[in-house]
């Protein structure tokens, strides 16, 4: 599990969580959970994502993720659905965010920017599969 800065290991939050085998999102749920991590799904279409019970909205994630806060949010939402979330995103206060590729925003991005919270263009299952994470 990554660290934070106290020494506290933190959630990571999958927005746009799928139970759809063969998503993307979907499997990078698998394999965070797979390598260890504190997962919570974020979609509010479904009540679970594999096995893991999905929250409606990062708000619900910040909630379920109780005193350790947010280490890592990985984003599966194009940037249309994520444009309108991004105050949430910034409340939030994740340690990072990760774009994956077709979701990258430019107006999220300068607001984290702004926010001061660090972001990266990447795909998740590479970072894991290359011990990146």
């Amino acid at each position: 599990m990554r660290m934070n800065d106290s020494g506290k290991s933190g959630a990571t939050v999958v927005l746009g969580a799928s139970p759809k085998a063969g998503r993307y999102s979907n499997m990078a749920v698998q394999r965070l959970k797979d390598a260890g991590h504190s997962v919570i799904p974020v979609n509010p279409a479904y009540d679970a994502v594999e096995g893991l019970k999905s929250v409606e909205t990062v708000c619900d994630a910040v909630e379920a993720a109780g005193p350790e806060g947010l280490d890592t949010l990985t984003l599966y939402l194009a940037p249309h659905h994520l444009e309108p979330l991004a105050d949430d995103i910034l409340q939030a206060r994740p340690r990072r965010v990760i774009f994956n590729p077709g979701t990258e925003s430019s107006m999220v991005q300068k607001a984290l920017d702004k926010a001061g919270i660090p972001w990266m263009e990447a795909c998740t299952l590479v970072l894991l599969s290359t011990g990146q994470y």
